[in-house]
This record gives C-alpha cells, structure tokens and sequence, in this order.
C-alpha cells in the first residue's frame, strides 16, 4: 500500500484541512467541553497537549502499510474550526480499509456538520482504492449512529471495546 497524504476536501459548508500543528491552541478551545469525551474517553486536552499529539499523528504511522489521514473541519461561512475527522488507512482482504471517526465541538453540534464531513470523508476514501469504511460507535450514543447511518454506514454484529462496528461497503 502507498502512504496517502491527506488533501483539503471541500463539501458545502466545510472545509476538511489536513490536520496541522498550529490547530493545536484552537482544537483545545473546539475540544472543550468534557461532554464530548463521554462517549470517547478521556478529558479536555491542553493546547501543548494537543500540540504534542499532533505532532505525532502529522509524522504518521510508524506502520508503512497504515496511512492517518486527519483533518479538522473549518466551518467556511464563520471562519472558525468546528471539529476532527479522521482515517486510518490499511490492507484488507477485499481492497483497502478505512476505520473512520469525527468529533464535532458542542457549540456546532446538531447542525448536520458531522454528516457532513463523514459523507465528504468516505466520498474521498472511495476514490483512493478504500472498499470498506468502520467506525466503532459505542451503543448509547445515538448522534453518532445518526451519522453513521446518514453516511451510509450500518450496524453489524460485531463488537470491539464495547463499541458496536459499523460498516459500509464500496462498489
């Protein structure tokens, strides 16, 4: 497999940006609220916290066979950051596969930008060889699995860490 470098994707109202260091102090404002860890674990990261996880994940996987392909979305019409998606790319039986995630900070929550981005993501992947899309969505949380079914996404018997795996398959 070739690493993929992650592109800006445009869709109507959002910009998905390569995730870069310098999102950093602005990600931890976006990242705030300790609701949004509910479901994902953990607690509000600083902004050197993030700074120092970004650095990571922009250096990419220490896999050559895995591309992290992040952005965060910037909301174009209010010229601010909203969120994160992410993929991490890998070989799979059948073609390429995509584990997918997103977060959309609280202020911008329920305004359709995570299906948004999730549809723009997968949009993306299916042009880059990727046949399968997951996402591992934990069974309480009912604005994920919206999303989920919303980008086409559907839930399978399959169960990692608690969380049930969605699946969708391209072509």
């Amino acid at each position: 497999m070739t690493i993929i470098e992650p592109p800006a994707i445009r869709t109507s109202r959002l910009t998905l940006l390569p995730l870069l260091v310098e999102h950093a102090d602005e990600m931890a404002t976006v990242l705030s609220d300790p609701e949004l860890h509910t479901f994902i674990g953990g607690a509000p990261a600083t902004g050197p916290d993030l700074r120092a996880r970004y650095e990571r994940l922009v250096a990419g996987s220490p896999d050559p066979a895995v591309s992290w392909c992040n952005w965060v979305l910037r909301l174009r019409e209010e010229d601010c950051l909203t969120g994160t998606v992410q993929a991490t790319v890998a070989a799979g039986d059948h073609g390429e596969v995509a584990e997918i995630s997103w977060v959309v900070g609280t202020p911008w929550q329920r305004r359709g930008l995570a299906t948004e981005a999730a549809r723009g993501l997968i949009t993306w992947l299916a042009g880059q060889r990727v046949r399968t899309v997951v996402a591992h969505i934990h069974p309480d949380h009912a604005a994920s699995a919206t999303v989920a079914a919303a980008a086409g996404l559907r839930p399978t018997e399959h169960w990692h860490d608690g969380e049930v795996r969605w699946q969708l398959t391209i072509g």
